[in-house]
């Protein structure tokens, strides 16, 4: 990432940008908190956890590679196993050896972990929509998306130094 360098001064936000950051700051920050509650409350989890789940319910056979986990979260390699750790505990998830590395490990959705993200689905969905998507219209939905994905792509440069490397 370009950053300026000792010599050149601070390209300072604009008045336009400073509130529209501002604004992406406090909504990050409430939104997180409202679905961390939510999810806390209906299922004793916090919201990565859901996201963890959630993307093991959609791999094959219901496993990952931890290190392709932890990417696809867009975690560090020790918040993923501090997690899967804590699942493991609650009969969520298990880990186990990869067939092909003797070095990788698994996270495989257990029956019991399937179960708890279909019981807490729809909760946490009804969630997302009325905090996000039923204040939009189908156009600041499609902006939005297009967006946030601007915004992450230019956040992974080749040789980033990114969460799920570390």
């Amino acid at each position: 990432m370009k950053t300026p360098s000792d010599t050149e001064e601070p390209r300072w936000l604009t008045d336009d940008e400073q509130r529209s950051w501002l604004a992406y700051v406090q909504a990050r920050m409430l939104l997180e908190d409202h679905l961390d509650r939510q999810l806390q409350r209906d299922a004793g989890m916090p919201h990565v956890y859901y996201g963890l789940l959630v993307k093991l319910s959609w791999a094959p056979r219901h496993r990952m590679r931890m290190t392709e986990l932890a990417e696809a979260a867009k975690i560090t390699r020790s918040r993923l196993s501090h997690a899967v750790a804590r699942m493991e505990k609650d009969g969520w998830v298990r880990r186990e050896d990869c067939p092909d590395d003797k070095r990788g490990q698994n996270a495989v959705l257990t029956d019991k972990g399937l179960k708890v993200l279909e019981e807490t689905a729809p909760g946490h969905v009804s969630a997302v929509r009325m905090a996000v998507f039923d204040r939009l219209t189908p156009e600041q939905v499609e902006q939005f998306g297009t967006i946030c994905r601007i915004v992450a792509d230019g956040l992974q440069p080749e040789g980033a130094d990114l969460p799920w490397l570390r």
